[in-house]
């Protein structure tokens, strides 16, 4: 029999270790690029656990809680157990998502404390961080062209990689500063700022003639074209994978001042972001919140797959909730304030005001979860881009959007998505996706312009040998006009023509392809040690060109469709109506933390090359024509043949996961 004083010693004891740590899963938000995804998304395929969340970010308590899950369910099954190399991994991110409180941690590079006071414990966690990345781009074949006056208007400006080439990008992001903690059970809180300086070389490729829309002193409707400048992913990086790691705009290095405000760094610029978080839950879990400015990714198959709210999408401030009775059904909602596109100044200048007052959206998303067992999941949903007003329907989880847009009038951009999904546990899973803008459903929706969609199928199997490995496959396909919309004049924005496409600080909200093009991938990953991760990854993308003489309607996020005559009748041919480039893209990266060595370093490295080529009709032919035509590879100035092969090798210190 153990005396009192041993009896209140042990229950003490027992409170401090095992109470406080479990209200020390704080309910902050894991970043997006962390492992423990692709492990989680293994676990689910081989049915180690249930169906996993469709919006992501997950918390810190949710990986956690999806963690012991794993655990506990290492069932002998095929495929299914799991290795103690696998076990080892499960705990050491266990460990790193519940680190111990109270002092200085130098591997993480934080400083936390926590207490109970009136039996409400509370938390806090000061850290410190500095990110460098250092990406290369050699070009030995390129077209090497720059404008002259003799060339058509539509490539003014226009300036190519040379033969021989080599592109170097760096930035540097610090300090990183966080300040994150718990206020009793229920509330997280997290906010961090960083700094930036850097450079990011680009390309200017040509000029796109591009439906502008101004109204007559008579209210009719009048046709003007205006003039878009097509630009090139960073040089030094794969195509379609740089993410601006700064807000708003950015000052160069030797301007630093306001009337020095630029869109991009082309030189060495300094910037900075913000990153702020309000998460918790109530009901057990049954109810999520936050309110948060950070990385999403909603209703993806496959990470960086969603074609609805994508991971390569900018970050925005935006309130959601999470709505779970039952294990098999859940309702998620989400609306938040869109951040204009700065790139609409000439050379390069910030024009905060010009830029904004035509880009004042908001964006709004519901979606419904529905699990089958472990055998098939049903996502549906629908999201609306719109002119910002107070408008609590788009707000209010229960009412749909594109239904509820029929009760305050045609203004948004409303669409509505569909995943299947269905999966034997062990083997494999397969899914398909769709993501329907506006479509026209009186036409034959594979003909015509109007009909604006994107779909994607794709699989993912196990590879029972490694530890979390797996192949996935998928072909994704973005149709013409697809994420973008007309500009519309509405009443409480003084009938200014406003822009209604889908998009966030000048980058899509959802697939990171393009309008009118298409991808297929195929992608190896494994996770080797709890330390490493390493990845294949082959892509071919094929886009309709949005610049030059030879450009294809609809392939830019910007496109409108005409506004009058023969809009409904425009028929679409994929590869045939015009100039195309395709990509073959290779991919080697590797991840490796030197903490479990005790050292405060986590590094990454990606290497590989780009093979780029266009195909076009018959320059006889005018592109946009209305019929399909044979088509054959070129090699012109416009449209130059291309190889690169890229490098970037990014360094993390004290790094957090």
């Amino acid at each position: 029999m153990m005396d009192n004083n041993l009896k209140k010693g042990f229950f003490a004891f027992f409170f401090i270790v095992v109470i406080l740590n479990i209200n020390a899963q704080t309910h902050i938000s894991v970043p997006l690029d962390s492992p423990v995804y692709l492990i989680l998304e293994q676990a689910q395929l081989r049915g180690l656990c249930g169906s996993l969340p469709a919006v992501k970010p997950y918390s810190r308590a949710k990986i956690l809680s999806l963690i012991d899950e794993i655990l506990d369910n290492d069932e002998d099954r095929r495929f299914g157990r799991l290795t103690e190399a696998e076990r080892r991994i499960l705990i050491n991110f266990k460990q790193t998502f519940n680190p111990p409180r109270g002092g200085l941690d130098l591997l993480r590079g934080v400083y936390s404390a926590e207490y109970t006071q009136n039996d409400v414990y509370f938390s806090s966690e000061f850290g410190i961080g500095l990110e460098l990345i250092f990406a290369g781009g050699y070009y030995p074949v390129a077209g090497a062209y720059s404008y002259s006056e003799s060339d058509h208007i539509n490539f003014s400006g226009a300036n190519h990689p040379s033969q021989g080439d080599f592109y170097a990008d760096i930035s540097i992001i610090a300090p990183q500063l966080s300040f994150t903690g718990d206020l009793g059970k229920s509330l997280s809180y997290g906010f961090s700022i960083s700094g930036f300086i850097g450079k990011s070389p680009r390309a200017v490729l040509g000029q796109y003639d591009n439906l502008d829309l101004i109204f007559a002193d008579n209210g009719k409707i009048i046709g003007q074209y205006r003039t878009i400048t097509s630009r090139s992913g960073p040089l030094a990086y794969f195509p379609y994978t740089y993410k601006k790691r700064w807000d708003g705009i950015v000052f160069p290095a030797d301007s630093v001042n306001h009337s020095g405000l630029s869109v991009w760094p082309d030189d060495f610029s300094i910037s900075y972001s913000m990153m702020p978080e309000l998460s918790g839950e109530f009901f057990n879990g049954h109810f999520e919140y936050r309110f948060a400015r950070i990385d999403r990714e909603w209703a993806g198959m496959t990470a960086n797959g969603s074609l609805v709210l994508n991971q390569s999408a900018q970050p925005f401030l935006a309130f959601e909730t999470v709505i779970a009775p039952f294990p098999w059904i859940s309702l998620s909602s989400l609306t938040g304030a869109l951040e204009y596109n700065n790139a609409t100044g000439a050379d390069n200048r910030a024009e905060e005001k010009k830029a904004s007052e035509i880009f004042q959206n908001a964006f709004s998303v519901i979606l419904l979860e529905i699990n089958i067992f472990k055998f098939f999941n049903i996502d549906i949903g629908s999201s609306v881009v719109w002119p910002k007003r107070f408008e609590l329907g788009y707000i209010f989880p229960f009412a749909d959007n594109f239904l509820y847009q029929n009760n305050i009038g045609d203004f948004d951009n409303m669409a509505l998505f569909l995943n299947l999904q269905g999966q034997y546990p062990g083997i494999g899973r397969l899914w398909f996706s769709i993501f329907l803008d506006e479509l026209d459903i009186q036409k034959n929706i594979f003909n015509y312009d109007r009909s604006m969609f994107a779909y994607q199928i794709g699989g993912s199997f196990n590879i029972p040998w490694l530890p979390f490995a797996s192949v996935t496959l998928s072909y994704t396909k973005n149709e013409p006009y697809n994420y973008t919309h007309n500009r519309v004049s509405t009443p409480w924005n003084s009938n200014q023509h406003t822009e209604q496409n889908y998009v966030n600080f000048g980058a899509s909200l959802g697939h990171y392809i393009p309008p009118n093009s298409d991808e297929l991938l195929v992608r190896f990953e494994t996770i080797p040690s709890p330390d490493s991760m390493f990845s294949f990854q082959y892509q071919m993308i094929r886009h309709g060109a949005d610049y030059g003489d030879r450009a294809v309607d609809g392939s830019s996020l910007w496109s409108e469709l005409p506004v009058s005559g023969n809009r409904d009748e425009l028929e679409k041919f994929f590869l045939k109506d015009g100039a195309y480039q395709w990509m073959h893209i290779f991919k080697l990266r590797g991840e490796y933390s030197f903490t479990g060595m005790k050292a405060p370093v986590k590094i990454f490295l990606e290497i590989g090359g780009v093979y780029s080529y266009f195909t076009d009709i018959d320059s006889d032919i005018a592109p946009n024509s209305g019929s399909a035509n044979p088509y054959s590879i070129i090699n012109k100035k416009e449209y130059p043949h291309s190889l690169s092969f890229i490098g970037i090798i990014g360094i993390k210190i004290f790094p957090k996961y």
